[in-house]
């Protein structure tokens, strides 16, 4: 059975995950923190095959390379965010006080392709607005939403790149055409249920 792990890093509170299994990892968003990611690791007992990006803010990607290159294991990225990780203007992290100049992601998202990466099954859904390239991460019994769905809100969008309709359109079409009882796991901030977002979330109106 699949399972997850929240680890919250960073000065702002960003949610990275350990998606695991029989002795494997998928890690998603390592934001900061190397040190505490790595003792979650440690005390599951798994190994890391491979680093998920829902998108390349500073805040999502500030342990990318301690993480990638202590096991040696690949990224993938949407393409539209994929020269994101090199410029600390597009990543924002040129505000941080720490400019962020990651390596290129080893591959880039499919969109609506469902992957099998070792054995952990999800599909990559559209959700930009909040960045260009934002993606979701659709698994059997739950998905991540990045920064594209919070509880009780969702991601902001005045930021470069951002735009209001086409994050609130993806939010629609790709995760609120899922089962209600989905659990969603979002880039800060609590967990949550597509079918509590739909009929409470005040930036939506069931119908």
């Amino acid at each position: 059975m699949t399972q997850i792990k929240k680890i919250v890093t960073g000065m702002i509170g960003e949610n990275c995950y350990v998606i695991y299994q029989e002795g494997k990892a998928l890690i998603v968003d390592p934001g900061d923190e190397f040190v505490k990611i790595k003792k979650v690791l440690d005390e599951l007992k798994v190994v890391p095959i491979a680093i998920l990006l829902t998108h390349t803010h500073y805040d999502h990607i500030g342990a990318l390379e301690e993480v990638r290159k202590s096991y040696s294991i690949p990224v993938y990225v949407s393409e539209l965010e994929q020269a994101w990780l090199g410029n600390p203007i597009l990543n924002l992290s040129i505000h941080s006080g720490h400019p962020i100049t990651a390596e290129l992601a080893e591959f880039e998202f499919e969109l609506l392709k469902t992957y099998d990466i070792e054995g952990f099954q999800f599909k990559v859904a559209p959700t930009p607005g909040h960045s260009p390239g934002g993606v979701s991460f659709i698994f059997a019994d739950f998905v991540i939403s990045g920064d594209a769905l919070f509880k009780g809100s969702i991601g902001r969008t005045d930021l470069t790149g951002s735009d209001s309709e086409a994050l609130l359109k993806g939010i629609k079409e790709q995760l609120f055409c899922l089962s209600d009882d989905l659990r969603v796991y979002p880039g800060h901030g609590d967990e949550t249920t597509i079918g509590y977002e739909k009929r409470t979330n005040p930036f939506f109106k069931e119908g």
